[in-house]
């Protein structure tokens, strides 16, 4: 079987997730490639040669500029804080790399507008990580909308709530600097509802929105001198779809009792659709049928269910991680064919402007539209 190299830059929380799917994915799918872990790249030498070790690369490097120009690197997966990814991207489209990149595609909408342009003019491949496009239950959901099982969509709610930041005490960790993360709840949560509302009901035409930062200083990472917080800790839109939906999206970290939960439901003329990441194996699903009708459960956990053909038994869940394999088992199948995969970096422009939108609309108390037409 013919090789892959890869190479990730950036090794915490989603470089070990990536690592994992690099690492898995040939393990239970079949392949047109063997993805070969060739170097992690980090900006502190001795965590990330510990990283690299643990996670299963053969090398370890603290420039990622000599990384993207390695001739034995087919692929750079970029796993870094935001302000990182347009950098990283640019060079390795010039590269002539196939950039696979964590959500959202950049702090800002004029970056993203960059970075898809860059891997345009530089005729490379190209994706997205919303890895939640892969988790079974969520693809399911896609295939029942599309086959008309709920009818015309008429609203989608989308909710993406946590509450690690709920202490005031909690240190101003990078994704509570505007300057590295772009925004708070906005681009780390509401991203992901968002990109699962353009997937499942269609585009966004415009939205009304705000914003809400409660906790407005912290303590420094291992100090007591406190700084400010120039991001939110709460993002909330009504939005109109271009197909005539309407929906409402919400993206809190100041959520005392959810640790990760994304949900939504979508209402349709003829049924309803409605899924929860904490129980992400669990399809609710009403469609009319008579008197008896009412809301059922449907474990996605059959062969038959996207992706599950691969992994264990009925009813023998699968877990968040899974989501990730899924994707690099898509992007392995994108380079094969030489053709895109969903969601890519026009997706992230598209994605951008929804964020962009509701910013642009909590400063200026207005609705405002999200252009998210052809990137």
């Amino acid at each position: 079987m013919k090789t892959i190299g890869v190479a990730m830059v950036g090794y915490q929380f989603m470089g070990r997730t990536h690592s994992n799917a690099w690492r898995q994915v040939g393990k239970f799918f079949d392949l047109p490639f063997e993805p070969v872990l060739k170097v992690l790249c980090g900006r502190r030498e001795e965590e990330v040669k510990k990283a690299a070790h643990s996670l299963g690369w053969q090398a370890y490097s603290t420039s990622w500029h000599e990384v993207v120009s390695r001739k034995d690197i087919d692929v750079v997966d970029i796993c870094t804080p935001g302000d990182a990814h347009m950098p990283v991207a640019l060079a390795a489209a010039e590269a002539k790399k196939v950039v696979f990149c964590e959500k959202p595609l950049a702090n800002t909408l004029a970056e993203a507008e960059k970075m898809l342009a860059a891997v345009k003019r530089a005729g490379v491949l190209h994706m997205l990580c919303h890895n939640y496009r892969r988790v079974p239950a969520i693809a399911l959901a896609k295939q029942l909308i599309d086959e008309g099982r709920i009818g015309t969509i008429r609203h989608y709610r989308g909710v993406y709530l946590q509450d690690w930041i709920v202490d005031p005490d909690f240190p101003r960790v990078w994704r509570l600097d505007k300057s590295r993360a772009g925004s708070g709840a906005l681009g780390d949560l509401v991203s992901h509802a968002v990109d699962v509302a353009r997937y499942l009901v269609g585009e966004i035409a415009e939205v009304t929105g705000m914003t809400r930062t409660f906790i407005t200083e912290r303590p420094l990472p291992g100090s007591t001198k406190r700084a400010p917080v120039d991001v939110d800790d709460a993002a909330l839109s009504l939005v109109r779809f271009e197909n005539g939906a309407v929906g409402s999206i919400e993206g809190s970290r100041l959520a005392p009792g959810r640790k990760n939960y994304l949900r939504f439901e979508i209402n349709g003329t003829r049924g309803s659709l409605a899924w929860d990441l904490e129980r992400m194996n669990d399809l609710e699903l009403y469609v009319e049928e008579g008197p008896n009708s009412g809301f059922r459960q449907v474990v996605v956990t059959d062969a038959k269910h996207p992706y599950i053909s691969a992994w264990w038994p009925p009813g023998h869940i699968i877990g968040y991680e899974h989501s990730f394999t899924h994707t690099v088992r898509d992007l392995l199948g994108s380079i094969e064919t030489q053709k895109l995969a969903s969601p890519n970096f026009e997706d992230g422009v598209k994605n951008q402007r929804v964020l962009d939108a509701i910013e642009r609309s909590a400063a200026s108390g207005r609705w405002e539209k999200s252009s998210a037409g052809p990137a």
